[in-house]
């Protein structure tokens, strides 16, 4: 239905008369639009007593406070209005405080409650970009595209409590064009004729003069926001309908469609990046201003042309900070980046710049993302539950969930989405795609360490969060969980942020063969998308210690978390998108080793593949992996003086207990010198006894869950094994007799060396204990070495001659003496053997995702 009433439907002037009506006005919304807006209704003469928009992003100004800042008018940047649907009374009374006869909402993404949209004498109105009551909603200029109407325009109308269903002011049509996209309908006419009505509508209401017609039902629609995951291209319908589908998604969220049933094409209208804006008459005038500071640097150039180029014209790198810091006084504090310079060069290009930084046009859309929250702890979490593909979650492709079980009680704490191999194949295409184009590839590497400073301050900021969901997820006990699983990936990610600017090759003395004169260097390079699998003992810290390495040497990359430890994982992703990362470069796809983690494997275009989980596993998809195996770890302890053998009983501990036991360096074994064997074992059994076993949540807590079900079943038949087998069980064995999957800390003696229990490692909190003769260095150290796996390795003793005999002897990726699980983000970590190749942590990390290419020159 379109109002035909000549006081809707009404053609603007541009003059800039000064009207004898004025109002004191509240602006409530963002952007640039909600600027333009703001310093139109100041130039007619209108008082805005308050500014109510959203908070500093990235340490950014929204455009509509940084002008009303700068005017001094009262600025207020309320993160939300509401809590729980309830108004929050100070927020409600700040605003009320202003004394507003008149809301203006020129564009607001918060909730407003009703007490302020109907406070002020006038009431609140709303610009909406669609002929009301059709496409109401949020994605209204999508929809006028996406249903091949022949008409667009926006409406202004009063609010009320429905969506978008207030009575009318005034509305304006445009026709839309065979060729047009979101962007140049918006630029076309959306921005600057609604800029006009916004105005014109205040006047109206200031003349009392504004007609308040109610909306008709009839050819109402109210369509959903439109989304990455509900983009996809069917190709059966007709060629227009496509070409609708096509540009009515343009760029965001960007349609695409599956080829092959494999790769992932994603659709935008190429034309449209290239078109020309069309400049306001403020904007014109910032333009001319900007020639005038080309025009001071180029003194060489008679005249500065849209085909002027900067640096061929002469300027250095100096006149390029110059250019910046001019543009940024005399042009309204416009930021622009040295980069942008190098990235427009001409003045056209340059303008056209500009003017999409001031419109906000260049900023990333708002991540959309479907929380689950949870109040617990103390805090309200709040946990995306689906993929992170392209900078977007978005449901798994068939739409299929499964659940992930908090272990504490065995409640589910949410669905998540179960990725299929479409959903792997659009994650790798959406990461070489940013490998291959992206900034991420072109930038700076000092750029990208302060990117991933950025992301380790934001994981810092969340750490709390962070842990909280680890220990709902994982079972880990929350100060472990604070202290190393989320302490130590930011370390992490602070470590390798720093390596980003010195990543180097060398040069190298070559035969030359004379007259010639020859130059052979080194560089080394990203290798391109990476793809990680990471396991659930540790789940945040084994993706940063792969994520970190594989980020700061510019690689991009396709991780998949443990299936039973998605969540972690997914907030990270979030936290990537808020501390600046560009899309495609990380995506996250949760769901089974056997069909994601297999096509990750197989997928053509990765060219790394990093593991960290059980060898059987490993050696399933070792053709293309770089591997971490944890398997069968030992620690040697000797004879100790009385001082020392309290701090020895509790490293012993360490070593088995630690987190449960779900240690990939845990102590699968320990090797206990006679003499104080059975004194040890007391001493061991006695602190077992002072543990607190319970809720992981609890700060008091020693020893919380094990992580999912099918592992505490695990751990009860692995000890039954052991006892059966003729092991002396000692303590624990059992399940404990309370909710939830809790195992009791158990000890084995007596173990042989041809048991089940000494070759292979239970992954829980099982001491398996044998003897060694007293003094028989040689003899433990072939026992201990009579395996296949080799990852980590540990010695008690304070005689400083066995200590390094036995350390250099022992064969595995690390070795601890008087202490255990000291790991650190400098020191390398990986096992020999079975236990895989390829280090985490330490330069040597870095080096696993680069590569090395020689150049040699003749000069």
């Amino acid at each position: 239905m379109l109002w035909t009433a000549n006081t809707i439907i009404r053609k603007f002037s541009s003059s800039s008369a000064y009207y004898q009506n004025k109002l004191k006005l509240a602006l409530i919304g963002q952007s640039l639009f909600g600027q333009e807006v703001y310093t139109n209704l100041r130039k007619q003469g209108h008082k805005v007593v308050g500014v109510f928009t959203v908070p500093d992003k990235d340490g950014k100004a929204d455009p509509l406070a940084v002008v009303a800042e700068k005017d001094g008018t009262p600025v207020f940047k309320f993160p939300r209005w509401r809590v729980k649907g309830k108004p929050i009374p100070e927020v409600v009374e700040a605003y009320k405080a202003v004394g507003a006869e008149l809301n203006v909402m020129p564009f607001c993404s918060q909730f407003i409650p009703m007490n302020v949209i109907d406070f002020p004498k006038h009431g609140s109105i709303i610009y909406h970009p669609s002929i009301l009551p059709r496409h109401r909603g949020a994605s209204a200029i999508n929809w006028t595209l996406i249903e091949g109407d022949k008409k667009a325009g926006f409406s202004i109308f009063w609010a009320d409590d429905g969506l978008d269903t207030g009575p009318i002011l005034l509305q304006q049509e445009c026709p839309v064009e065979p060729n047009d996209t979101v962007d140049t309908l918006y630029n076309r006419f959306l921005f600057p004729e609604g800029i006009k009505a916004m105005v014109e509508a205040v006047q109206l209401i200031a003349d009392g003069k504004a007609p308040k017609i109610p909306q008709s039902e009839e050819g109402a629609s109210y369509e959903g926001i439109q989304k990455k995951s509900n983009a996809k291209v069917n190709m059966a319908q007709p060629a227009e309908v496509i070409h609708n589908w096509i540009r009515g998604h343009d760029k965001v969220p960007g349609a695409w469609v599956v080829i092959d049933g494999k790769s992932v094409l994603q659709i935008h209208n190429k034309e449209n990046e290239d078109a020309s804006l069309d400049l306001t008459d403020d904007e014109k005038e910032m333009a001319e201003k900007i020639r005038a500071i080309w025009k001071g640097i180029l003194s060489n150039v008679p005249v500065i042309d849209d085909t002027t180029d900067f640096f061929k014209s002469g300027a250095a790198s100096m006149d390029v900070v110059r250019l910046v810091e001019e543009v940024k006084q005399k042009c309204g504090g416009v930021q622009l980046q040295n980069e942008d310079v190098y990235m427009a060069t001409t003045f056209q290009s340059f303008i056209q710049m500009f003017v999409r930084r001031l419109r906000g046009e260049d900023q990333e859309e708002e991540l959309l993302i479907d929380y689950v929250t949870k109040d617990v702890n103390n805090m309200t979490v709040k946990m995306p539950h689906q993929c992170f593909i392209n900078g977007n979650f978005e449901d798994a492709e068939d739409g299929k969930t499964y659940n992930t079980v908090n272990p504490t009680d065995g409640s589910v704490i949410c669905k998540v989405s179960y990725a299929s191999v479409a959903d792997v194949d659009r994650a790798v295409s959406a990461a070489k795609e940013a490998f291959d184009n992206g900034p991420w590839g072109k930038m700076n590497p000092r750029d990208r360490g302060l990117l991933l400073y950025r992301l380790a301050d934001l994981m810092e900021e969340h750490q709390e969060e962070l842990a909280t969901i680890e220990t709902l997820d994982s079972g880990a006990v929350y100060t472990l969980a604070l202290k190393t699983h989320v302490g130590m990936s930011i370390q992490t990610f602070r470590y390798f942020a720093g390596w980003c600017d010195k990543i180097q090759g060398s040069t190298i003395p070559i035969n030359q063969a004379r007259p010639n004169r020859n130059l052979t260097f080194t560089k080394k390079e990203p290798l391109g998308v990476c793809a990680i699998v990471i396991p659930w003992n540790y789940p945040l810290m084994m993706l940063a210690w792969k994520s970190a390495a594989c980020l700061a040497a510019g690689n991009t990359l396709v991780l998949k978390p443990a299936q039973v430890t998605p969540l972690t994982a997914l907030k990270f992703a979030e936290l990537t998108v808020k501390a600046g990362i560009p899309k495609g470069v990380i995506n996250i796809v949760p769901g089974s080793g056997g069909l994601v983690g297999q096509r990750m494997s197989d997928h053509p275009d990765i060219r790394k593949l990093g593991f960290t989980g059980s060898t059987p596993i490993g050696k399933q998809i070792m053709k293309s992996l770089q591997l971490m195996l944890s398997l069968v770890s030992v620690a040697v302890v000797q004879s100790v003086t009385t001082y020392c053998a309290f701090v020895c009983t509790l490293q012993g501990m360490s070593s088995v207990y630690f987190n449960k036991g779900e240690n990939c360096i845990a102590a699968g074994r320990l090797f206990v010198e006679e003499s104080i064997h059975d004194e040890y074992i007391r001493r061991v059994v006695e602190e077992i006894k002072k543990m607190k076993i319970g809720d992981p949540l609890d700060r008091s807590t020693d020893h919380g869950p094990q992580n999912h079900k099918a592992h505490l079943d695990k751990l009860v038949e692995y000890c039954e094994l052991g006892v059966k087998e003729g092991a002396t069980l000692v303590y624990g064995g059992r399940q404990v007799d309370r909710q939830g999957f809790f195992m009791e800390p158990t000890v084995f003696t007596d173990v042989e060396d041809h048991m089940f229990i000494a070759k292979e490692e239970s992954f829980g909190p099982v001491m398996v204990v044998s003897k060694f003769k007293d003094g028989d260095v040689d003899g433990v150290l072939s026992r201990a070495n009579n395996t296949e796996f080799g990852l980590a390795s540990g010695v008690f003793t304070r005689d400083i001659n066995k200590a390094m005999y036995v350390s250099e002897r022992l064969e595995a990726g690390t070795v601890f003496v008087n202490t255990y699980n000291k790991t650190d983000v400098a020191a390398p970590f990986g096992g020999f053997k079975q236990s895989g190749f390829g280090k985490d942590l330490g330069e040597e990390a870095l080096h696993e995702y680069l590569r090395t290419k020689a150049v040699t020159v003749e000069y």
